[in-house]
């Protein structure tokens, strides 16, 4: 381990620098996709094909990799909204759901319309209203403990 009070050319900022580099290191923290926690795997899984399109190929106008992404991106969409509403879900609040469940269905089937035969500008477009109805539908779900 490097000792910073035997670096005495170094400046407090420096070695604070340092220090929070070697932590962030040994910590093992990466680029990984972020971790969340929603409760149910079908969202999980979602997530873990929507994330690396919405920070690493949109960021990037990386339309090819958009539309190679989209057909997992798709099926697991498709088992969103197969499970339908989640068990759970308080009487007061399944009919909103159900009408967010809709309006994902709608996103992701123009999602899917635009990554077959769309252009890059309706694929962008179709992309962030699915990102968006999706994190609305996941928000919507109660941890489960």
């Amino acid at each position: 381990m490097l000792r910073l009070r035997s670096y005495s050319r170094f400046t407090p900022a420096l070695s604070a620098l340092l220090f929070g580099s070697m932590f962030l290191v040994s910590s093992g923290v990466t680029n990984a996709a972020a971790q969340h926690e929603f409760g149910l795997k079908q969202y999980e899984q979602f997530h873990d094909a929507l994330h690396p399109l919405q920070h690493e190929a949109l960021p990037n106008n990386d339309f090819k990799s958009m539309r190679a992404g989209s057909r997992l991106l798709v099926k697991r969409g498709n088992a969103i909204v197969a499970l339908g509403i989640p068990r759970g879900t308080p009487k007061n609040e399944r009919k909103e759901f159900a009408a967010e469940l809709g309006k994902f269905r709608t996103a992701l089937r123009q999602f899917h319309a635009h990554a077959l035969k769309g252009t890059d500008d309706q694929l962008k477009t179709s992309f962030s209203a699915l990102h968006d109805s999706f994190e609305m539908l996941a928000g919507m779900l109660r941890v489960r403990g």
